[in-house]
């Protein structure tokens, strides 16, 4: 089944007979009843299928984990309360009966970098980095650490890097180790990393499924192999997500193929358009001709489909610079997510990145001029017209002028 049928159907209209929801509704108890002792038995031993307490199942939440393991292919779904308590429910998974190190890209988001060196480093997991697109590296460090997994994101955080997540695969399979991939700015319209041979996906819901900026959320998917474990896992740490939020971010999915589609043709001719501008020094951009994993691109990513994140950095530019053009924008959103139908920038040295030291930023390629966008789905021509008269460009006058609309209004 097509991965657009597959968004709006799976998971829904899970009860036969009379006056079943057309979609999945939200189901707020806490604990369910049954009408023997018996058959409550079996639902806690999973000998019968059912529920019993939100910790372990929710029917609103089980209809959301369905439909990601059909988006992703995978065998089950896990969704926690936040991107990073999916990272961590996976990583903590694969790592339960293997040693406990880890190989890392060295291009990730910030808060996982602190999630492995601050919390899971003093339980006594070691990580080590290593530039994920070097796949002759990766194969050195695998072999030398001999590590218990492999983290890597399909498309890197803040950079837009891209590794050879099939290669990898091979390389992890042949240690004894899992690889987790975070698929968030990829999504699984552009790339299944299962399929690819990874063992673990993650997905900060938060971003593209859910897609409106309404919901937080995570998601861990696996294969046959290690679904049962994590879910185990999930029951005893409790990381759930509330149906509330499952239910958002399940009746955000049902459209992400087509917000996706549109945000990566905006992504794509706005990267055109910001690498002729005469202020920016450089684009960082799947799509684009000079990415340094062009190779990579072509073989993993859909043509035409190159992801709805970009990053540029401006020309002779510091934190004051950057901070002043940010501040005269006035559609573009100043916030810290990204995924959303509106388009948002942000500053990885001040947010994503922050506890990075700067010198370990700089190492890995995030200077004090780098911005980094999230494209939505608003008309291109106005994304343009404003980054242009923030940059200080002659294009302000191109922008709407809606009744009520202030700069002020978006921020």
């Amino acid at each position: 089944m097509n991965i657009y049928t597959k968004a709006v159907h799976a998971g829904d209209r899970k009860k036969p007979g009379a006056h079943v929801p057309v979609t999945t509704p939200i189901y707020a108890a806490s604990s369910f009843f049954y009408e023997s002792m018996d058959q409550l038995d079996r639902v806690f031993g999973e000998e019968a299928e059912g529920f019993c307490y939100a910790r372990y199942d929710n029917p609103t939440n089980a209809a959301l984990e369905e439909l990601v393991s059909a988006l992703e292919g995978g065998r089950g779904s896990i969704a926690c309360a936040s991107g990073m308590a999916a990272i961590q429910l996976a990583v903590t998974g694969a790592l339960m009966d293997r040693p406990k190190r880890v190989v890392a890209a060295n291009a990730l988001y910030g808060a996982t970098i602190k999630l492995l060196n601050n919390v899971l480093e003093p339980f006594g997991v070691e990580t080590t980095y290593v530039d994920i697109c070097d796949s002759d590296r990766v194969a050195r460090t695998i072999a030398e650490r001999k590590p218990g997994c492999v983290i890597m994101e399909t498309i890197s955080n803040p950079l837009l890097r891209v590794g050879e997540i099939d290669r990898i695969a091979d390389m992890t399979k042949s240690a004894g180790a899992a690889l987790i991939v975070d698929n968030t700015f990829a999504t699984p319209l552009l790339m299944r990393p299962l399929e690819l041979g990874a063992d673990i996906v993650v997905h900060s819901a938060t971003k593209y499924l859910s897609g409106h900026g309404d919901a937080l959320g995570g998601i861990v998917t696996a294969g046959e192999e290690h679904y049962a474990p994590i879910k185990q896992l999930a029951k005893t740490y409790g990381p759930v997500l509330g149906p509330f939020e499952s239910y958002l971010t399940m009746r955000g999915i049902k459209t992400f193929p087509l917000r996706m589609e549109r945000q990566c043709a905006n992504a794509r001719r706005l990267a055109e358009w910001l690498a002729s501008h005469p202020r920016v020094l450089r684009v960082h951009y799947p799509g684009h001709p000079s990415h340094p994993d062009r190779a990579a691109v072509a073989r993993l990513l859909p043509k035409g489909l190159y992801g709805a994140m970009l990053s540029f950095e401006l020309k002779d530019a510091g934190r004051d610079e950057i901070f002043a053009f940010m501040d005269r924008l006035r559609l573009v959103v100043r916030a810290t997510s990204l995924g959303d139908v509106h388009t948002m920038i942000l500053y990885p040295a001040m947010s994503s990145h922050r506890d990075l030291a700067p010198k370990q930023r700089r190492q890995i390629g995030i200077s004090d001029s780098l911005v980094r966008v999230s494209v939505g789905i608003e008309a291109i021509e106005d994304i343009i017209a404003d980054l242009d008269q923030a940059l200080g460009g002659a294009a302000e006058s191109a922008l709407p002028q809606m009744a009520g609309f202030r700069s002020d209004d978006v921020t």
